[in-house]
């Protein structure tokens, strides 16, 4: 795998390149890489997560909060291609399959990676922020040009898709104790 070519191709699709998700999308050869871009975003939010977690919480708490994004970061790659799959498939008659979904969307997380600043006071939430809004706006493009959807019902597509992903997460991290772990490191940071 050639790195400097993978950094390349997420460097068009966070430039939001509809040529280059066209190409992403037939071509099958980078289905690893694009599972790569997912596994590296998640380890950069891991990190930014395990630091925030260190610098206001503890070590066992700054552990979780590395592994808990990097898994979920993996999972949720998944579902929301399967989830967007199966919505603009059987809903809006698009034309896919998973494999173009996973590609498209592995490299539209690419944006994501700013995460791995969260654990600045102030600017990290916000930069965590601004690269999931853009991975979402790459995203939508990927999914537009995977599908062969119009842009209504892409929009309609990926906003269902990222909702029972987010309702998924919610329900995980509630289950793995993240929501209290991240309300402890805060409380604990501002209490200073």
């Amino acid at each position: 795998m050639d790195i400097g070519k993978m950094f390349s191709r997420v460097m068009k699709a966070a430039m939001l390149d509809v040529d280059f998700f066209k190409e992403a999308e037939a071509d099958t050869s980078l289905n690893q890489e694009a599972l790569m871009v997912v596994i590296l975003v998640s380890i950069a939010g891991g990190i930014g997560a395990f630091l925030g977690a260190l610098f206001g919480g503890g070590f066992g708490a700054a552990i979780l909060g590395l592994i808990i994004p990097i898994v979920l970061g993996v999972a949720n790659y998944y579902i929301w291609a399967y989830v967007t799959y199966f919505i603009g498939t059987n809903l809006f008659d698009g034309t896919a399959d998973p494999g173009e979904l996973l590609r498209v969307l592995g490299y539209a997380s690419g944006p994501r990676a700013l995460s791995i600043l969260s654990f600045i006071p102030c600017v990290g939430g916000l930069a965590g922020l601004v690269g999931a809004v853009w991975a979402l706006a790459a995203g939508f493009i990927g999914t537009r040009e995977a599908l062969d959807l119009d842009t209504g019902k892409t929009v309609i597509t990926i906003l269902i898709g990222w909702a029972i992903v987010f309702v998924i997460t919610l329900i995980i991290g509630g289950m793995l104790g993240v929501g209290t772990m991240g309300l402890g490191a805060a409380t604990s940071f501002l209490s200073r």
